[in-house]
């Protein structure tokens, strides 16, 4: 019993080395465990925070070039209904001209039409007066040559009518 009790009894020289080595084996460990491990944290923290800031820029960068995205796509819808709206001018413009061109045409062929109808027109007139003309000679002609009685005198009116009646 008195192995146990040289093992449990407590001798002021032995709290001592006991207190010594507790110390240096804190100091050990401090030194060669807490320091790295710290080390290695603060540069992970490091690292860490210049990503974060590194996000924090690409972000604000990104964010800025997605205003001038969207500025360059308002400018490019206005530029787009810009030209659709003088696309659609010039297109009623060059409407109005072709049809303003197809009815001065249209007018010009209405004229044209009409004159060749008056020349017809004379000419049958005058076609119908040298015929007219040439049956009155004709009458006239037959007339001299006998002597007219009033059955052949009528019967000159109704041939020179049906002459003129055929001629028309």
């Amino acid at each position: 019993m008195q192995q146990f009790k040289d093992l449990v009894t407590l001798t002021p020289w032995h709290m001592i080395f006991m207190l010594g080595n507790l110390l240096i084996l804190t100091l050990l460990v401090k030194h060669f465990l807490f320091k790295p491990v710290q080390k290695i944290l603060n540069e992970r923290q490091r690292r860490a925070d210049a990503m974060l800031a590194d996000a924090k820029q690409a972000k604000e960068q990104a964010e800025a070039m997605q205003a001038e995205y969207e500025k360059s796509l308002a400018g490019a819808k206005e530029e787009a209904a810009r030209l659709l709206n003088q696309a659609s001018q010039t297109a009623a413009r060059n409407s109005e001209e072709t049809l303003n061109a197809a009815r001065a045409q249209a007018a010009e062929l209405k004229r044209k039409a009409g004159e060749e109808i008056e020349q017809q027109r004379k000419k049958a007139l005058n076609e119908v007066k040298d015929e007219i003309g040439g049956m009155a000679m004709a009458i006239a002609s037959k007339v001299v040559e006998r002597e007219i009685q009033e059955k052949d005198h009528q019967q000159l009116i109704d041939e020179f009518i049906e002459k003129v009646g055929d001629a028309s």
